[in-house]
């Protein structure tokens, strides 16, 4: 594997540009690039600054051939803030700004994605940090590139502090496992996107705002995903008119290519994608709606589904919900959520894991249940008794209502009329019971 090459491009009429450039000159001979991701792929770093306006460069990846093109640049507002940057470039519709309407030439996910997470680290008191949605040129490119931005005033462009974090970030980027997306709806500066691409796997390539939306078709949609090489798509649905979203929704339910909740995309946490797909579509089957939770499971190469008691699975999160979540994270398994429920009765795993984890599971929630709860074991059934204050019994042995019935729930006895009336002379026993076949195994 040869060296990446990449080529950083400013403009001289750019003063942010030549801020970060200036920083990038300065630091490099002590801090080479991390690009190469964790391989070690040595980066070389070339430059090259135009007289013109960055927007304008098509067709200067054809005068400097590399495996990227990084633009840093200045970034304008009507609303000017301190802000660090980073977006692909290209045409959703017009060309107000350069190139060519409806062109989008291609992203680099993973890469920008680590740029931005950088800027998050090391941006400057006072300096947002963001996504911005795809706009302007150059569109004229057959190399992946994006844009590094400073904003928003000749105040920002010029000050040292953010020429030095923006030019630190580009060196220090180590691109993530990431899952490349195109994404729709929010403002310019794509807020859920962002938090996205900061805070998961889910690495954004072309983001079409709100203000877009109702113009793209099919066609253009499906530029997005291709520039991109996008995995999957997001929708800020509380950012779109719900006709909208349902349109999205099948353009890209046509094209096959899957729709993720934000939710959906912090959940695949270091799972494999292939085998977080083939997981998503088996907790589909077994219950529309459910969020799956890995845990620490990396890939599953033949997915099984695990059935519990549900009331086993009840009563323990009801005994011990915290020390339920934290068991089931060290088994070889995933578990679904939903309906209110933080655990459900349904697992997946691995097809040769399928008896350890099914063992795993029932010891983990018998443990939990015998240890919290007042249990019993008769053959295979676990018999537990729950026991409540009851009112009615309480006023049959002429208890008042009041005080004296809150000292009673609190498990505290009382003395009224010269007699002493415990919690136990007042309760009421609901008894449940669980048949597990084999369960003196699990103690």
């Amino acid at each position: 594997m040869g060296n990446l090459q990449v080529t950083v491009i400013n403009s001289a009429q750019d003063a942010a540009g030549r801020n970060i450039r200036r920083h990038l000159e300065e630091l490099l001979p002590a801090h080479p690039p991390a690009m190469g991701g964790e391989e070690g792929r040595p980066v070389s770093l070339a430059f090259h600054e135009i007289e013109g306006r960055l927007i304008h460069a098509d067709g200067i990846d054809r005068d400097h051939p590399s495996d990227l093109i990084l633009f840093i640049s200045r970034h304008t507002s009507r609303d000017p803030a301190p802000v660090l940057t980073v977006h692909v470039t290209g045409n959703l519709a017009g060309a107000e700004l350069g190139g060519e309407p409806r062109s989008l030439p291609p992203a680099c996910p993973p890469l920008m994605q680590a740029v931005l997470r950088e800027l998050r680290a090391r941006a400057p008191e006072g300096y947002a940090v963001s996504y911005e949605a795809t706009h302007h040129g150059p569109t004229d490119l057959s190399t992946p590139s994006f844009f590094a931005e400073i904003g928003s005033t000749a105040v920002e462009w010029e000050d040292p502090r953010a020429g030095r974090a923006v030019a630190e970030s580009i060196l220090a980027a180590r691109p993530i496992d990431a899952v490349s997306l195109i994404g729709f709806g929010g403002n310019h500066y794509a807020a859920r996107q962002t938090e996205i691409g900061c805070t998961s796997r889910g690495a954004f390539g072309h983001i079409a705002p709100t203000r877009e939306v109702a113009a793209l078709d099919g066609e253009m949609v499906a530029l997005m995903r291709d520039r991109t090489r996008a995995a999957a798509a997001y929708i800020d649905r509380k950012a779109l008119d719900p006709r909208e979203v349902s349109r999205l929704e099948g353009i890209l339910g046509g094209m096959a290519l899957p729709v993720l909740s934000e939710g959906e995309i912090l959940s695949i946490g270091e799972m494999e994608w292939q085998s977080w797909l083939a997981v998503r579509a088996l907790a589909g089957e077994l219950s529309p709606g459910a969020r799956i939770h890995p845990h620490g499971v990396t890939a599953l190469e033949s997915p099984v589904p695990l059935r519990l008691e549900p009331a086993l699975v009840a009563e323990a999160g009801k005994a011990g919900e915290g020390e339920l979540l934290a068991g089931l994270a060290a088994l070889p398994l995933v578990h679904l959520s939903g309906g209110g429920k933080k655990v459900l009765p349904l697992f997946i795993t691995e097809e040769k894991e399928r008896e350890r984890a099914i063992h795993g599971l029932i010891n983990l929630c018998v443990k939990i249940i015998i240890e919290r709860q007042d249990a019993a074991v008769e053959g295979d059934r676990l018999i537990l008794r729950k026991f409540r204050f009851d009112p009615e019994k309480a006023r049959g042995l002429g208890v008042p209502k009041g005080p004296l019935f809150g000292r009673l729930q609190a498990g505290e006895a009382i003395s009224l009329d010269g007699r002493v009336i415990t919690p136990a002379m007042v309760q009421t026993a609901r008894v449940t019971e669980i048949q597990i076949p084999g369960l003196e195994s699990y103690l």
